[in-house]
């Protein structure tokens, strides 16, 4: 019995203190001190199952193991058994699995875990969508090909978001189009722009806007020097012309205000036709097509230069 007891004594000095002063009932090896799941040889393993406890002794001899993480940092976790309350490795919750690395990143958002993030940061203009950076869709054009000289603004992904045009196109919103010039339709252009307007059955343009109020001597020579594109000049329309004028007014004045213009007044407008007399010229009404004459240097009428020939 002696021997017995001996050997108990023995045995419970090896135990930590807690094991001491717990009941001979309790059999919970965690509640008994035996908290560890591995010892470098210098511990003691749990009499009712598993657990070893490895005494503070035994940090040295744990890190010599390579037990030397504690696997506290953002998103860590121990993996495998424990020594001294210390783990070999650590693993990385699942959500960290960004590099954050290459074109586009400018680094990690937040904290790394094992050299990854749960999120980047993007150098502009991406953007952070779907686990990358991404170029935004409006990055749609390679600004390249006949009619183009290049991109607009800063390129993504070796795309832009509009284009500049060479000399003769202009951008359309999606494309470098050719720029329209001359007659198209009841249109005429001049490098992309209207200049001049007409209904379907009429012979002639009309210019976007009045030249003004004045005599015949200065409306006819103003009509002669206006350019509707480059060498193309106008001239002062012929009596026949403002009649046929006021009878499609409706068409040209639509065409006028949706293409930029100014719709006809309804005054009088001088023609280059001569009434028979010395100095007397034909105007028409553009308010009841009325026709009538007037010396070329006493009266002053509205005047809109017109394109015959194109």
């Amino acid at each position: 019995m002696k021997i017995r007891f001996l050997l108990l004594g023995t045995s419970l000095s090896l135990v930590p203190q807690s094991i001491l002063a717990a009941e001979c009932a309790v059999t919970d090896c965690s509640l008994l001190g035996y908290t560890d799941s591995a010892c470098p040889g210098s511990g003691l393993k749990c009499p009712f199952g598993e657990g070893w406890y490895c005494g503070g002794g035994a940090a040295e001899d744990c890190i010599k193991l390579g037990y030397d993480k504690t696997c506290t940092g953002a998103g860590e976790s121990g993996s495998g058994e424990t020594c001294n309350g210390k783990y070999k490795t650590c693993t990385c919750d699942s959500s960290y699995k960004y590099t954050c690395s290459g074109t586009g990143y400018s680094g990690g958002s937040g904290t790394a875990c094992g050299g990854k993030y749960t999120k980047c940061t993007c150098k502009s203009p991406y953007t952070w969508s779907s686990g990358a950076c991404k170029c935004p869709s409006t990055y749609q054009y390679t600004c390249s090909g006949t009619g183009y000289s290049g991109g607009s603004g800063t390129a993504c992904g070796g795309k832009y978001t509009s284009c500049t045009c060479a000399s003769g196109y202009e951008w359309n919103g999606s494309s470098c189009q050719q720029q329209l010039n001359g007659a198209q339709g009841d249109l005429y252009y001049c490098n992309g722009t209207v200049v001049g307007v007409k209904a379907s059955n009429m012979g002639f343009y009309v210019a976007m806007k009045d030249l003004g109020y004045m005599t015949w001597s200065n409306a006819n020579s103003q009509c002669r020097n206006y350019s509707f594109c480059g060498n193309v000049k106008g001239t002062l329309p012929t009596k026949d012309q403002l009649v046929t004028l006021y009878n499609n007014k409706s068409r040209v004045n639509s065409l006028l205000s949706t293409n930029g213009g100014t719709q006809l007044t309804n005054s009088y407008y001088w023609s280059s036709t001569n009434s028979g007399g010395d100095g007397y010229y034909y105007f028409v009404g553009m308010s009841n097509g009325y026709v009538g004459s007037n010396y070329y240097n006493t009266y002053g009428y509205y005047v809109r230069p017109v394109l015959a020939s194109w």
